[in-house]
């Protein structure tokens, strides 16, 4: 069996936000430079194939409303800027974890989502659009929301460097999307992030280092943690602190970057030869052939979104609210 062992890399990014579709360009040429970084540094010590991006580092939603989102910022994919992460993939025979952008498809001409993409020197990989929306204030689509919706909500790409899946960022709060994913065939799980204080790496509420311990475990992945790490000034009200981290399928951190805003690469081994041996010969603490899927009857309960008549299809604040306390009864 050939062995399958390199470098993976997290970069933390401290962009202004676009307010114009025209303003993503500079971020897109930022991290095209900071890729060519981690592929340079990397060049003395075990080379680089797969690099991540955080959450919000092409757009993020900082329109209060769908129309804006959508007249402002929302890109179809692929689109420029895709195409340029596609040839330097190519470049430095590369995987890139992409930043999120703001996504409009037309065939949910009603949405728009809050997408990543998986891009190899070939193409796109997948798209992956937020499954749970950081509510109430996102006001972007979950596509389990919406009816008749096509594609696979978890898709995993099956590449030469190992099995990937990614999820955005409040995703990883549900243990589910990364079960999902582990059991679609994931043995990497990128984490795609705009995880703000408190809640980021630093004890006593460092919900994001337990979180992606936590996943890495229980699903036997690796586990790559993009955070975004940009200053107060750029995303106000919070403040964004990074701690992006690489961590293996027992759940040890491997590296992780210095807290505090500001760009940062953080770069640490995987390796997949010892992470297929080890599912394929542990009996214990082996969570995935341990599930007893049928014990849990709440999955078949319907919860989020409840239906509350009357109301339209646009996501607002209050509206996302709204749901919210309707869903309170659900359980």
């Amino acid at each position: 069996m050939k062995h399958i062992r390199y470098s993976t890399a997290a970069v933390q990014t401290d962009f202004a936000n676009p307010v114009t579709r025209a303003e993503m360009r500079k971020n897109t040429g930022r991290i095209l430079s900071l890729i060519d970084s981690v592929v340079i540094g990397a060049m003395p010590f075990l080379p680089v194939r797969l690099i991540a991006f955080p959450e919000f580092a092409h757009s993020a939603p900082i329109f209060p409303t769908v129309r804006e989102l959508r007249e402002k910022l929302a890109v179809e994919i692929p689109n420029e800027h895709t195409e340029k992460l596609i040839e330097k993939a190519r470049e430095h025979d590369i995987f890139i974890q992409s930043g999120t952008f703001i996504e409009y498809d037309q065939k949910y001409p009603n949405h728009v989502f809050n997408t990543t993409c998986l891009i190899g020197g070939d193409g796109i990989l997948y798209k992956y659009r937020k499954v749970n929306p950081w509510i109430p204030f996102e006001v972007h689509s979950s596509p389990h929301d919406i009816e008749g919706y096509e594609e696979e909500l978890f898709p995993v790409a099956k590449t030469e460097i190992g099995n990937i899946g990614t999820a955005i960022c409040y995703d990883w709060l549900f243990p589910e999307v990364l079960r999902q994913l582990a059991i679609n065939g994931a043995e990497i799980l990128v984490r795609v992030s705009a995880y703000m204080d408190p809640w980021n790496a630093t004890e006593p509420m460092d919900w994001w280092t337990l979180v992606n311990r936590c996943r890495a475990l229980e699903n036997m992945c690796y586990v790559v943690a993009s955070n975004q790490a940009a200053s107060i000034k750029h995303y106000p009200p919070y403040s964004w602190s990074g701690g992006s981290m690489v961590v293996d399928f027992e759940g040890r951190i491997l590296a992780k970057a210095s807290e505090g805003a500001g760009e940062k690469i953080v770069v640490a081994p995987i390796d997949i030869s010892a992470l297929r041996h080890e599912r394929e010969v542990r009996k214990g603490h082996q969570m995935l052939a341990h599930l007893r899927t049928e014990a849990y009857p709440m999955y078949r309960k319907h919860i989020y979104p409840p239906k509350i008549d009357g109301a339209g299809d646009e996501l607002t604040y209050e509206r996302n609210n709204e749901l919210i306390e309707a869903a309170k009864k659900e359980f």
